[in-house]
């Protein structure tokens, strides 16, 4: 759980994912259309991957990615930032996370 906490408290934004999920993927384009930069850690591809998992799914997040957190803070899931977009309040959350400029 340590290495979660410092791994998302490094970056404004980061995604917890695995190469073949395609619902990664589409966290992942939109927040790039958003010209936002995420470090993207590929749990499939990292050698603590599964502990990384564990520990996000003691987190009470599942299923386990994408995992997207922003200011340090887990946002959730595809559902969640999906939502905040069509609130339009992904943008405010990213800009004051300090990912993006207006």
């Amino acid at each position: 759980m340590e290495s979660v906490t410092k791994m998302v408290s490094q970056r404004p934004v980061v995604i917890f994912s695995k190469t073949s999920c395609c619902i990664s993927h589409t966290v992942k384009s939109l927040l790039q259309d958003f010209g936002v930069s995420p470090v993207v850690y590929e749990l499939d591809e990292i050698p603590r991957g599964r502990e990384i998992e564990a520990a996000l799914a003691r987190l009470g997040h599942n299923p386990v990615v994408p995992a997207v957190f922003i200011g340090g803070e887990l946002v959730g899931g595809a559902n969640e930032v999906m939502s905040l977009h069509l609130q339009r309040n992904l943008r405010p959350m990213l800009t004051r996370a300090g990912a993006m400029w207006v």
